[in-house]
């Protein structure tokens, strides 16, 4: 029963860890917009601008829905890359700030989440079936 083409392998597993991931992603995102405070204290510590929360927030919620849609594929590679770019700077930040290894590291990990997400992705949409729209193969003369 492993092989049903109803449910391709590994497809559950990448939806529990992708909602996961967006879920983990947009709660942080809204907290940024909202401008909680635990944030704000990390901005001021890090040298950033307060107002910077809320864009970085809403890049987050934009990121969370673009993972847990499929119809736009290269919006979601670009969320990927984004959420990548955000957990690099953030450990980059930490470091630069002179953190405790663990809050250098903190982020890493993060890193590591999401490469896991988006492997799992390519793996589920591989196996994912294709309609075949008929086969209009070009040749030359």
């Amino acid at each position: 029963m492993r092989n049903n083409p109803q449910r391709p392998p590994g497809k559950i597993l990448y939806w529990s860890v992708t909602i996961l991931f967006s879920l983990l992603m947009l709660m942080d995102g809204i907290a940024g917009v909202l401008r909680a405070e635990e944030g704000q204290e990390v901005m001021r510590h890090l040298g950033y601008p307060i107002y910077a929360m809320s864009i970085f927030g809403s890049a987050k919620i934009i990121g969370a829905f673009a993972l847990l849609q499929n119809k736009f594929p290269v919006l979601k590679e670009w969320a990927y890359a984004g959420f990548a770019i955000n957990f690099i700077g953030a450990s980059a930040s930490r470091a630069f700030a002179g953190d405790s290894i663990g809050l250098v590291l903190m982020p890493l990990v993060m890193l590591l989440v999401l490469f896991l997400v988006y492997l799992l992705w390519k793996r589920y949409t591989a196996t994912k079936p294709t309609h075949n729209m008929g086969s209009a193969v070009l040749t030359a003369p």
